[in-house]
C-alpha cells in the first residue's frame, strides 16, 4: 500500500468518525473499506443502550460494501478517539476487535491490509493474517 492511498483511506476515516453514535462509551470510531476496485465505504460505531447490539465502525463499513453489492476488499483504515479529541489527530490506534476481524475474514484473505492510524502520517499496516493468525472463514480458506 503507498503511502497515499493509506492517507486517502484515514482521511475518510476521520470523516466517518465525525458520524459515530457513542454515548456510553465516549469513544467515536470511524472507518474506510477499500474495494479490489478502488471503491470506499465508510462506516462508524454505533451503539445502543443493549450493548450486545452495538455494531463497530469496521462491521458497519463491511455491512455497507456488502449490501451494495461488493464482495472483494484490498484495505480499511481504523480511526478511533474520545470525542473531544480531534479526529486527525487521536492519541492511540485503534484495532478491530475480534468480531470485527472474524467478519473481515468472511469476506478477505489473510493479506487483506489493516491501517490502524493515529493520523495521516502515524499509522500502522498489518496483515489479516498477522492479526488474525489460524483464522477461519470463506476469506482465509
Amino acid at each position: 500500500m503507498t503511502p497515499q492511498v493509506a492517507a486517502a483511506l484515514i482521511r475518510a476515516a476521520q470523516d466517518a468518525r465525525l458520524h459515530a453514535y457513542a454515548p456510553y462509551s465516549g469513544y467515536y470510531v470511524g472507518a474506510a473499506l477499500l474495494t479490489e476496485d478502488d471503491r470506499v465505504y465508510l462506516g462508524c460505531n454505533i451503539e445502543n443502550a443493549s450493548y450486545g447490539i452495538t455494531n463497530c465502525a469496521e462491521r458497519t463499513a463491511l455491512f455497507n460494501a456488502v449490501s451494495e453489492g461488493e464482495r472483494s476488499f484490498r484495505a480499511i483504515a481504523i480511526v478511533g478517539s474520545p470525542q473531544d479529541t480531534d479526529p486527525k489527530d487521536a492519541p492511540d490506534y485503534a484495532y478491530p476487535c475480534g468480531a470485527c476481524r472474524q467478519a473481515l475474514s468472511e469476506f478477505c484473505g489473510p493479506d487483506f491490509l489493516v491501517v490502524a492510524a493515529k493520523s495521516v502520517t502515524d499509522y500502522e499496516v498489518y496483515s489479516l493474517g498477522e492479526l488474525m493468525p489460524k483464522g477461519f472463514g470463506a476469506g482465509m480458506l
